[in-house]
């Protein structure tokens, strides 16, 4: 299948023309793994069809052991930041490989509760409790499998760079000051505010109590691991560095004198939750509805971004976005059924999975298998992992997801979408994410409206004539602009006014009854106005019958043609007779012919200012 290609308007003469794929970069950025930059010559062009996948037995089974080593850390610790039992994390890394794994949308991205939703996750778990996640997560299923089935997929791409970036920006910075605290066996406050707030406090608790103090020496190691293990020479790099810093954990807490914090993981089973009867009742909360439809777009959105990424980083099948969005939706679907976190594609687990050389979708199948089992067989190893080891490893995960890089390069290549970034960013610290995206996307359509309103707006005057000559998109939102042209022409005081418009490639509806009411104003104090608009040849404004207008009628001689095999007409006598008839109107204009009465003899004493 061929590499889809949607690119996105950049409209800065000297920006790069952004590709879907490179238009995911911030989120390749999301997670320790996703940090190893692939050669652009493993990604196949859009142009070509993919090679089919040569399978390997021992190499997908292979594989799916190293995305199980990644991916058993992460689930519990996003179960932990999200505010609910870590049994809830693990089902929901078992069904994203299982289910969603199963499913022909991508062949070697990894699915499972991702720390892009832990915050978004743990707010609606405190305002609404966890029996209502359920129903929550439910809902979003059933609409991603809408959205996939009406062939939406490809929408989430249409949307601005730099609201993606500011979005993953605004996730992993609440995250990284929410999970300082578990570092510290200590409890976040609430609100990413009241976090970030609460960081002096923390830092006094710490220096006074010998075991928290331990415990944040675990995270910060942990958080240090992540960052240059990759770089450890030798084979010892390409053991996952979360299962470094697990091992590492589980032998300092096994030290006599150390009493930190570890995970208390239970029956599997028992902590499924199948939402009843008064939980589906809150579908009549308008709030539960809201958390239906964030959950949605944000988990939607995070998949597909994550779907483009991964594809650059392998040569196989490409993604097919609408059957991908069906898969997740089922995903979903049974995990809300089950009472389980949500799930997304995520970079770190898949970025693993290529890298150890998967080819085919048994891989990631078989990863959820492992989860299973191992959460059955060995609950009592999970028991022995330190939190703040955990904690560390979402603290990695959102720095990455912040890129605080991404800011300045955002800035060196455009100032505007650089605002759009920022502003979405804090709204989303500000507020919630949901209101963040919001109003992200509304910034960064005004911003592209603004940039395709271009209006060139020429004014000169020659003897008795004021003329304006105008070019490009005329909207409302240069409105202001052209009023202050016509009626800076109205106050040069000459008695002809010209005014030329077949430059413009777009005249709106508030532009377009603003001039014409501008001519009447003018023809209504004697003023002889000329006025050349784009449009259909066949169009002719609508004669007043209190003036004479006298039509010219092109002289007699073949007309020319275009491509598209049109009457191309020509243009009038009267015009070419003009001392400056400019640059001539175009294939599509329109002329309005005005009177060529004399003057008033009162003319001199009339005000020539718009009325």
């Amino acid at each position: 299948m061929n590499a889809p290609n949607a690119p996105n308007a950049q409209t800065a003469s000297n920006a790069p023309n952004w590709t879907e794929a490179t238009a995911t970069e911030a989120a390749t950025e999301a997670a320790p793994e996703s940090a190893t930059k692939v050669p652009t010559a493993s990604a196949t062009p859009a142009s070509r069809p993919a090679k089919g996948p040569k399978a390997d037995l021992g190499t997908e089974i292979t594989a799916s052991l190293v995305v199980f080593l990644v991916a058993l850390p992460l689930c519990i610790g996003v179960a932990v930041a999200s505010g609910v039992p870590a049994e809830l994390g693990i089902i929901s890394g078992v069904i994203g490989g299982l289910v969603v794994g199963a499913v022909r949308g991508s062949t070697l991205q990894v699915s499972g509760p991702a720390a892009g939703l832990a915050a978004l996750v743990a707010e609606t778990v405190a305002e609404h409790g966890v029996a209502m996640l359920g129903v929550i997560v439910l809902g979003a299923g059933i609409l991603q499998i809408v959205l996939g089935l009406v062939r939406l997929g490809r929408m989430f791409q249409a949307i601005s760079l730099a609201v993606v970036q500011g979005m993953l920006a605004g996730i992993g910075l609440p995250l990284m000051f929410s999970q300082a605290y578990p570092m510290a066996d200590a409890k976040a406050p609430g609100v990413p505010i009241e976090n970030m707030a609460g960081i002096p406090g923390l830092v006094a608790d710490i220096l006074t109590d010998r075991q928290a103090m331990i415990a944040t020496l675990l995270g910060v190691l942990t958080v240090v691991l992540s960052f240059v293990w990759k770089k450890v020479p030798g084979p010892a790099k390409k053991i996952p560095a979360a299962l470094v810093a697990v091992g590492i954990g589980i032998a300092v807490a096994a030290l006599p004198g150390v009493d930190v914090k570890t995970l208390q993981v239970g029956n599997l089973i028992a902590s499924v939750q199948v939402p009843g009867a008064e939980q589906f009742a809150g579908l009549a909360d308008v709030a539960i509805i809201t958390s239906i439809l964030t959950f949605t777009v944000i988990a939607s959105a995070e998949s597909l971004f994550t779907a483009a990424a991964v594809d650059r980083m392998h040569s196989g099948p490409r993604t097919r976005y609408n059957t991908e969005l069906i898969a997740q939706g089922a995903g979903n679907t049974i995990a809300g059924l089950l009472g389980a976190l949500p799930i997304t594609a995520v970079v770190a687990r898949s970025s693993a999975n290529v890298q150890a050389g998967a080819k085919t979708r048994l891989s990631r199948t078989l990863h959820g298998l492992w989860l299973l089992a191992f959460a059955m067989l060995l609950p009592q190893v999970l028991a022995l992992i330190p939190i703040s080891v955990l904690a560390g490893v979402l603290v990695h995960s959102g720095w990455k997801l912040f890129a605080p890089a991404e800011f300045p390069k955002m800035w060196r290549q455009d100032r505007g979408e650089f605002a759009v970034m920022t502003l979405t960013t804090l709204v989303i610290v500000a507020t919630a994410l949901l209101e963040g995206v919001l109003i992200g996307l509304a910034a960064g359509i005004v911003l592209a409206a603004l940039r395709m309103s271009q209006t060139v707006i020429r004014q000169h005057v020659e003897d008795d004539t004021a003329k304006v000559v105008m070019a490009g998109n005329a909207t409302f939102l240069r409105l202001p602009k052209v009023i202050e042209a016509l009626e800076a022409a109205a106050a040069a005081g000459k008695p002809r006014i010209r005014l030329d418009l077949t430059g413009v490639t777009h005249l709106d509806h508030a532009c377009r009854s603003q001039i014409e009411e501008f001519t009447a104003q003018q023809r209504g104090i004697g003023l002889r106005l000329e006025l050349l608009m784009p449009g259909p040849a066949t169009a002719q404004a609508t004669p007043d019958p209190t003036e004479r207008q006298t039509p010219v009628r092109p002289p007699a001689r073949p007309p020319t043609h275009n491509h598209n095999h049109t009457p191309t007409p020509t243009p009038t006598a009267a015009f070419a007779k003009s001392p400056d008839p400019g640059p001539g109107p175009g294939p599509e204009a329109e002329w309005f012919y005005l009177d060529t009465r004399p003057l008033p003899d009162d003319y001199a004493g009339r005000s020539p200012l718009v009325g």
